[in-house]
Parts: structure tokens; C-alpha cells; sequence
């Protein structure tokens, strides 16, 4: 029975493969865009990055 390469690939690695699989996708587009932090045990904290291409809401020019 044949094995599935992507069985062997991490969860960091299968994110990046799957974000850089579209044509036009660049190594760019797999960056993390969050940051996960425990504060305490069974709480975390996520932020976006400062440095994330892709942000919610709207761009700052269109804010009001």
C-alpha cells in the first residue's frame, strides 16, 4: 500500500505547502500572519503580526 508523502511533513510544512501550491503564489504568502501566546494555561492571546502582508479590516487609506 503506497504512503502519502504529505503524511511525513509537519503541520509548519504542510501550511506552507498548501499556501504555495495556487499558480501564482509566492513563498511570501506562507509567512505567519498571527502570533499565539499562553498567558496562562488554557488561555492564549493572538495577535496579528506588525509584518503580516494580509491584515483584517479594511486598508488605512479607506478607514474613516
Amino acid at each position: 500500500m503506497p504512503t502519502d508523502p504529505a503524511d511525513d511533513l509537519t503541520a509548519d510544512e504542510k501550511r506552507e505547502d498548501q499556501l504555495t501550491t495556487a499558480p501564482k503564489s509566492t513563498e511570501a504568502d506562507a509567512k505567519p500572519r498571527i502570533t499565539v501566546e499562553e498567558t496562562e494555561p488554557g488561555v492564549a492571546r493572538i495577535d496579528i503580526r506588525d509584518d503580516a502582508n494580509a491584515r483584517p479590516g479594511k486598508p488605512d487609506s479607506e478607514r474613516g
